[in-house]
């Protein structure tokens, strides 16, 4: 009778092979998923695996096959839920080669040994996914295939490049806005690639309109505070705004917060429109319009490229644009359509009553 592992200790890859009768060599062939294995001894592998309930060492697998089968993803911040969909659409693809994402914010330092770039390598990851506008210490050229995921001011050397067509989004948000009959038109942005392209977009299509826009926030972040101070100020300065594109979903969020404390309400005094179709701006109670950047769809793309720079590191560098499109909801609308009796934004905020969004 076969020797069974002992219930008080982890089950390892000898007990597995003991149970099969076979040896530990070709217990590994059967985990790497070799076709070198005959069928009846591939499933007596498995049944022993599942019977002590055995589970790979990573660190085995990685001295075995010279792979960890980990892939790093580097994020700024983690309150801005556009990255979601990046994650689904990143690991959608990496689970059907067995990967798994490990993700980090890039907030954990950026000195030399304890920046993000320099964790993941410590781990050994076989890639990374870039999700951010690059540091100074992220530019140079790594042994880990890299992707950048998004429009970035500077792309890591070596990188390929997946991104939203951040320019287009600009201007499909610009001609929602005019289609709905805005002419006093306020954009909120910030710093980075893509609160850049969005706003070069959104500032020709207006442009080709002729009409200006009322431009805030440029240079600043893209947090939703300063979303929030970006509203305050242009609404301080042209109070006869009526209707703001922000540069991302959670700008939009911290706009609604300063019309709410001047007495005006989306759609009916500002329509508010944001970008990326995030899970907050799909939310039933905030029915955000925006741009979908169709992040999932950049995830799954940066996942392909990955792959392929794993398997062939001299191929040549891949620059893809990914269309965006319209997510009309509740926070837009025709101007006047629901006109009320407005009350002037220059007479400053008023007491919040519960339901103003």
């Amino acid at each position: 009778m076969a020797t069974t592992a002992s219930k008080s200790r982890r089950p390892t890859i000898s007990d597995v092979a003991r149970r099969a009768g076979v040896s530990t060599s070709l217990v590994s062939l059967v985990l790497q998923g070799s076709p070198l294995v005959r069928e009846p001894k591939r499933a007596a592998v498995d049944a022993a695996i599942k019977e002590l309930g055995y589970r790979p060492s990573r660190a085995a697998a990685t001295l075995a096959g010279g792979r960890t089968k980990t892939v790093g993803l580097i994020i700024d911040d983690y309150r801005n839920l556009w990255f979601v969909e990046l994650l689904q659409g990143l690991q959608s693809e990496l689970d059907k080669h067995g990967y798994h994402v490990t993700v980090l914010d890039s907030k954990a330092g950026d000195a030399p040994g304890n920046g993000a770039i320099d964790q993941l390598l410590s781990m050994r990851v076989d890639g990374i996914v870039v999700a951010m506008d690059p540091r100074d210490s992220m530019l140079e050229a790594t042994w880990a295939p890299t992707v950048v995921a998004g429009w970035r001011d500077r792309i890591p050397e070596g990188a390929d490049l997946i991104a939203n067509d951040d320019s287009a989004g600009g201007r499909l948000a610009a001609g929602h806005l005019l289609e709905l009959g805005h002419t006093r038109i306020g954009h909120l942005t910030g710093s980075g690639g893509a609160a850049t392209h969005r706003r070069a977009g959104f500032l020709l299509r207006c442009a080709e309109a002729g009409l200006p826009v009322r431009l805030w926030g440029e240079g600043h972040g893209t947090s939703e505070e300063d979303g929030y101070q970006a509203a305050c100020a242009l609404m301080d300065h042209f109070p006869d705004t009526t209707a703001i594109f922000a540069a991302n979903d959670i700008m939009a969020v911290g706009a609604l917060a300063a019309l709410r404390e001047r007495g005006l309400q989306a759609p009916r005094d500002v329509s508010v429109l944001g970008y990326d179709n995030s899970p907050l701006a799909m939310s039933r109670y905030l029915d955000l319009s925006s741009v979908d950047a169709k992040s999932g769809d950049v995830g799954a793309g940066a996942a392909q490229a990955l792959l392929a720079r794993m398997e062939d590191p001299a191929r040549t560098l891949l620059r893809t644009l990914i269309p965006p499109a319209l997510a009309p909801r509740g926070t837009t609308a025709p101007l006047g359509a629901r006109a009320g009796h407005r009350r002037r934004a220059s007479q400053g905020p008023r007491p919040r009553p519960a339901h103003d969004l």
